[in-house]
């Protein structure tokens, strides 16, 4: 007999003048590195900025090339670049902020399939959830207490080893 199985996901939106300092720091670092982009082929900036539990914010942009699969996103970029320069920091938040060049609004943007994957395994692996804000097209800023809902039936190291 087919038994249905579901998970809830859900994410809060909050106005910029609803939120901490801190917060809305790193927002503003985010759309900061995104502006640095290196992105000649889309045209479309991408910026992202982690908080980390020594106080540290390290920033992350897209980076393209001609042969397109060797870019990389702004939240690897961003991730990978803090566990290469601090190994044991924990990352508490994750700010991401996305826009077309020449234009002054940001836009939503969620990350790619890849970078879900990639920040789920660093989720995982430091056994603390990573809060994740986004900036809404309407300006407001969506908000997820992990990055398990934007990858909710994720693959893990659990699951090579169980």
């Amino acid at each position: 007999m087919a038994k249905r199985i579901s998970k809830e996901v859900s994410l809060t939106q909050y106005q910029v003048n609803e939120l901490d300092q801190e917060t809305i720091t790193l927002i503003e670092a985010a759309k900061k590195a995104a502006l640095n982009a290196y992105s000649p082929y889309s045209n479309f900036q991408v910026g992202a900025a982690l908080l980390l539990d020594n106080g540290e914010t390290i920033l992350g942009n897209n980076q393209e090339n001609a042969c397109y699969p060797a870019g990389l996103c702004a939240e690897r970029v961003a991730f990978f670049s803090a566990k290469s320069r601090l190994p044991d920091a924990q990352i508490l938040k994750v700010a991401i902020v996305a826009k077309p060049k020449g234009q002054e609004q940001f836009k939503m943007a969620t990350p790619c399939g890849s970078c879900r994957q990639v920040m789920s395994e660093y989720e995982n692996n430091q056994e603390q959830s990573i809060k994740v804000y986004l900036t809404a097209t309407d300006g407001s800023i969506l908000e997820s207490d992990s990055i398990d809902n934007f990858l909710p039936f994720k693959f893990s190291n659990k699951d090579l080893f169980s």
